[in-house]
């Protein structure tokens, strides 16, 4: 919603003073490695999350710590125990009555105690990227050095998808990583079914391409304070006719399909920008434009500048001209009679709704040149 739109995005991305980054590691399960990174946490006064997210064996896994590390003082938490009992075990981790917690990913969010520092994570593969990176978060709350063991089998044993995330979060260290981390998850997983065959609603029916036009077309709209126009006909766009030829010949773009792929691109263009953008690449791919489609570029920035007049068309031939508008335009009716005051051989009302420019505009430039005029002196954008 937010790349699209319609809701704001903001980013965290300044750390709180005084914050340290969280170390991580990624290795398959070593004693000696667990024992070490116990000891390190323990022997500076701080304590130690053990993360073994299997209610069945976590009974197992406190035994084995204990083999690893007798002066530890351990003790479970997990979900399925009773709520008071649960309680009382987080209140004394907090109180620091005993130093390392095995538990499960109860403790992923709300958890905040600055004297643990150090998590492992085991089967660190079976989580998503996001859940690591909220449970890495757990530790390092405080101005200490804080450790983060994520703890794998053999390398081959795991799917490439989770080798993925592992490499992701142990790159990004860095406070204030989180977004570019989601980023990297949609690249792993995808986009979701926004661009699936079980997407929900018509999009299937009408094609992606015209629903994220539809859904830019009402954001712009809201965003301006005006009611959203769905309303796809031509009558809503100007229609621009110069009496010149505006193609992409066949003897400068052969292929059809990528001349067919042009004529979309140029026809969507938003901005000047685009346009430009648009003639430097197919100048770059294909050579220097001919003149007919130098032509059908000024036509769709005729068309850029003229719509947002509540123009409805706009015809430029060898004589002068005419520019017919909609029934509201956004034109100030002291424009076109300060036209028509100051040039009145030049510029003459014909009925209600049409501008008649009088002119002998025998080739292209004048053409385009006068049509230019005219629409920066009705209101758009002065040419450059």
């Amino acid at each position: 919603m937010a790349m699209a739109g319609l809701r704001d995005l903001s980013l965290i991305a300044t750390p709180p003073a005084h914050r340290s980054a969280v170390r991580t590691f990624i290795s398959a399960w070593d004693p000696a490695t667990i024992r070490e990174a116990l000891q390190r946490e323990l022997s500076r006064g701080g304590q130690v999350y053990f993360l073994h997210n299997e209610v069945q064996s976590i009974e197992r896994t406190v035994r084995e710590l204990e083999e690893l590390v007798p002066e530890a003082r351990i003790r479970i938490a997990h979900g399925q125990m009773p709520e008071r009992e649960l309680e009382g075990v987080m209140a004394d981790f907090h109180r620091q009555r005993f130093n390392v917690l095995v538990c499960t990913t109860i403790i992923e969010t709300g958890i905040d105690i600055p004297t643990a520092n150090t998590i492992i994570i085991d089967r660190a593969d079976r989580f998503g990227l996001a859940q690591l990176h909220q449970l890495r978060g757990r530790v390092g709350r405080s101005h200490h050095r804080a450790y983060a063991y994520l703890v794998v089998p053999d390398r081959k044993s795991i799917t490439a998808d989770a080798q993925k995330r592992l490499e992701a979060l142990a790159s990004l260290e860095e406070l204030g990583a989180g977004f570019t981390l989601a980023t990297h998850d949609l690249e792993i997983r995808g986009a979701g079914e926004l661009l699936g065959d079980e997407q929900s609603g018509q999009i299937q029916e009408i094609g992606f391409g015209l629903y994220t036009e539809l859904l830019d077309r009402a954001v712009r709209a809201l965003k301006s304070g005006k009611v959203p126009d769905f309303d796809l006909s031509s009558e809503h766009e100007t229609e621009v006719e110069l009496h010149l030829p505006a193609l992409i010949p066949d003897d400068y773009l052969g292929d059809v399909h990528t001349r067919l792929t042009l004529y979309k691109r140029i026809a969507s263009a938003r901005s000047e920008d685009d346009l430009r953008d648009l003639q430097v690449e197919m100048i770059d791919r294909f050579g220097l434009l001919p003149e007919p489609t130098k032509q059908l570029f000024a036509v769709a920035s005729l068309k850029l500048m003229a719509t947002p007049l509540g123009i409805r068309k706009l015809d430029f031939g060898a004589n002068g001209g005419r520019i017919v508008f909609r029934e509201k335009p956004e034109v100030d009716p002291l424009a076109i009679i300060k036209l028509i005051q100051t040039q009145p051989r030049v510029y003459k009302l014909d009925g209600q709704d049409k501008l008649k420019v009088i002119l002998d505009l025998p080739g292209a430039s004048e053409r385009i040149r006068s049509a230019q005029d005219v629409l920066a002196l009705l209101g758009a954008r002065r040419p450059r």
